[in-house]
């Protein structure tokens, strides 16, 4: 029965277009069209204006770590001797790309992919990274390309150590854009199609403005979103952006988000159910999400925002012919300026959540995130006088989690919190 998209609820077109981004890669590697893997926060605007297929390995593996299939590719990583303290997006991706390779070079599916919860994917023909919120991108995809002997495209992000984004900045990575188009005109033979690329620009933002849209929502006393539905809804932003399967999903999901509001259905059913608002701040621990949200919602705790989901506020002007609107967008990304702003970002997201408290997650994985909120925390915390606890984690392995330690500091949070309510 052909999907229709008109009558699907959020929950069904976020399901069905995340299985067709990855059959359409397949069906392009069978034509013998491109297949690039991208970074997550890399402008998939050239690609997609080139007809070049996109899939996401920071998605994938976080889609892994989700299903509990990431285990079996970090074992697959490990003993190609990738070292355990090097990123888990990264560890998880280069053991399945480990794995597609025998299956590439055999003919046959190793035991662990065949068995494989993760999503079937192929081998890309080319990738592109960016380094606009971590530098370990740049060295994994350098890695990618290396191990498969196909081209690398890198879009050069400076930090910005004072905000706003300096010209000079926008300049240089408007020059980096200039410069990946050619490379795509190499690497593809054909003149770039700039008439697509300018009504992919437009088809980003409409998707963006229904992202930002959806978030809103969160912020509502009390809330019809729970913030940890942002996090499985991410899958789109970043991998769909450029493609109007993230503004339908987004647009149905803001229309049931206004109407559920409107009937007084809450995400925590009674609006007495909901004892108190967070902030979340760092990236998912995808392979024990359940785990998380459901010890927050057991204390009567809802997340009301995030800036890991932020990230994706990817807003500029799309008629911006020189592209220092859109550098600027994928420049601001919150981990990739100064403390200062860090911590305005974060402050700001928590005064529009009305939240009572922040939950920090020292991720062994994203060391940058990591070390940047053990600062955070005391200058926020200097600032607003809201409490915060934090706990040890990881984004994709699971080994690192300890679920009695996150349900402990989520109690001295709570216990936090109500003192102040009592207080006051």
């Amino acid at each position: 029965m052909e999907f229709n998209a008109m009558e699907a609820s959020a929950k069904e077109c976020l399901a069905y277009y995340q299985a067709k981004l990855d059959e359409e890669a397949w069906e392009a590697k069978k034509n013998g069209k491109l297949v690039c893997w991208s970074a997550s926060v890399a402008p998939p605007e050239f690609c997609v204006a080139m007809d070049i297929a996109m899939v996401y390995p920071e998605t994938h593996a976080a889609g892994a770590g989700a299903r509990k299939a990431s285990m079996d590719l970090l074992e697959v990583a490990d003993e190609k001797g990738y070292n355990i303290d090097i990123c888990s997006y990264a560890r998880t991706n280069l053991g399945y790309m480990e794995l597609l390779k025998q299956e590439a070079l055999t003919g046959q599916k190793p035991e662990k992919l065949a068995n494989s919860k993760a999503a079937y994917v192929p081998l890309p023909d080319l990738v592109i990274t960016c380094n606009n919120i971590c530098n370990t991108l740049l060295k994994w995809y350098e890695n990618l390309a290396k191990e498969l002997n196909i081209p690398c495209i890198i879009i050069d992000v400076p930090f910005n150590h004072t905000m706003p984004v300096s010209r000079h900045n926008k300049e240089y990575i408007a020059d980096q854009y200039r410069a990946a188009i050619k490379q795509l005109e190499e690497i593809t033979g054909r003149a770039f199609d700039y008439d697509k690329f300018f009504a992919v620009q437009e088809q980003v933002q409409r998707s963006v403005f229904w992202w930002n849209k959806v978030a809103t929502y969160a912020q509502r006393k009390p809330s019809p979103l729970n913030g940890f539905d942002l996090f499985n809804y991410m899958a789109l932003i970043v991998c769909a952006r450029a493609r109007d399967y993230a503004e339908i999903t987004f647009h149905k999901f803001a229309d049931e988000l206004e109407a559920k509001d409107a009937a007084g259905q809450y995400a925590f059913g009674a609006p007495e159910n909901e004892k108190h608002r967070v902030t979340w701040e760092g990236i998912a621990v995808w392979p024990h999400l359940g785990h998380t949200f459901k010890t927050l919602k057991n204390m009567g705790t809802i997340m009301t925002g995030s800036a890991y989901p932020a990230i994706w506020d990817l807003t500029y002007d799309a008629n911006d012919e020189s592209l220092h609107s859109m550098a600027e967008a994928y420049t601001r990304t919150y981990i990739n300026t100064c403390l200062s702003n860090k911590a305005a970002v974060l402050m700001d997201i928590m005064e529009h959540g009305k939240v009572d408290g922040v939950v920090y997650h020292l991720n062994r994985s994203c060391k940058l995130m990591s070390f940047l909120n053990v600062e955070t925390a005391e200058i926020i915390k200097e600032k607003n006088g809201l409490p915060y606890v934090n706990f040890d984690g990881d984004q994709t392995d699971p080994r690192v989690y300890s679920p009695a330690q996150y349900e402990t500091r989520v109690q001295a949070l709570v216990e936090m919190m109500e003192a102040n309510v009592a207080a006051e």
